[in-house]
């Protein structure tokens, strides 16, 4: 007998610290939970249909039959949540109905994963709703289906930071799934007022690699190295060396290609103002930089990024995972 019947759930947004590109080619990465949060409200309904409600993605009133959930045309907005139930369905059948609505703490646009986070989301409320107890890697697997299936390419980093929260040593896949125990990542983070397609560019660096298989994997290593470097300065509360990792991965973005003209000129000026160190976060585009920097700079390198046409955002690193609100 199910004793829950309504769950609130949230999951965090994420940043990527080191290994942007590299992760997708099995390579590591360090990427950190923000609390920036994604809610999801999932009730349980009589009647067997999926009805959603997200209207930070454009959709309302959302109504299909749950025999035939991941059929027939799904909106974007829609997509991540109708085929992480379906995906979850497949392995644990669900015999109910489900109305299920969501809130942002931030834009979509910002690259801060929210796609992934709603994914996390749902897996958990399902969980609770149906009393699996599903295990943070069990939830990981179905999500990271669910992101392959609909972009096609990815690594799983962002889902596995919305389950696991705080800071991660991740492996493409979820092979290595690693917290890193840190007091404090004391991070800036500037919007570029632009939106990174991410599927897009992760593919571009795929080619890239097939027409260059004697320099792009080189590059990986090298972002491999500064993973394990930027890994140990982290755990040692060294952001000095940590800021001069930054420095370094972002020359190999530059070199994949990822980087364009407004996000150099905000981690530039944020170097420039004094930062130990900044880079674009993610894959590149658009979407969000990154940078660490004393306390005592803190504040004329977010004039820095904001003169230079970013607009600091209030976040914070090392972020409580998915749980459960009430």
């Amino acid at each position: 007998m199910l004793k829950v019947t309504k769950v609130v759930v949230s999951a965090p947004g994420k940043l990527m610290l080191l290994g942007d590109h590299a992760v997708v080619h099995n390579r590591p990465c360090l990427v950190t939970a923000v609390d920036q949060r994604i809610y999801l409200t999932a009730e349980i309904l009589d009647e067997q249909i999926l009805e959603l409600n997200a209207p930070d993605v454009q959709i309302e009133k959302y109504k299909k039959n749950i025999k035939d959930i991941g059929t027939g045309d799904i909106p974007k907005g829609a997509k991540f949540i109708e085929i992480a139930i379906k995906n979850f369905s497949e392995i644990y059948p669900i015999e109910i109905g489900l109305k299920i609505s969501t809130k942002s703490d931030f834009s979509s646009s910002f690259g801060f994963g929210s796609s992934s986070a709603s994914t996390v989301c749902i897996l958990k409320a399902l969980s609770e709703l149906l009393n699996l107890g599903l295990s943070p890697k069990e939830i990981f697997n179905i999500a990271y289906k669910t992101v392959l299936d609909i972009q096609g390419v990815g690594s799983g980093f962002d889902t596995a930071a919305g389950i696991y929260g705080g800071i991660l040593y991740f492996v493409g896949g979820g092979k290595v799934i690693e917290p890193i125990l840190v007091k404090s990542l004391p991070l800036i983070v500037g919007y570029s007022g632009l939106k990174g397609d991410t599927p897009t560019l992760v593919k571009m660096v795929g080619e890239k690699m097939k027409i260059f298989p004697s320099i792009l994997p080189h590059l990986f290593d090298i972002s491999t190295a500064c993973v394990e470097e930027g890994r140990k300065a982290l755990i040692a509360g060294d952001f000095t060396r940590f800021g001069e990792m930054m420095n370094i991965n972002e020359g190999l973005l530059s070199a994949y290609g990822v980087e364009i003209g407004r996000l150099a000129a905000m981690t530039h000026a944020a170097r420039d103002a004094g930062a130990y160190g900044a880079k674009l976060s993610g894959a590149g585009g658009g979407d969000c930089m990154i940078a660490v920097a004393p306390n005592h700079k803190t504040l004329t390198v977010k004039k820095a990024i904001t003169n230079a046409g970013g607009q600091v955002l209030d976040v914070k690193a090392n972020a409580e995972g998915v749980r459960i609100e009430k």
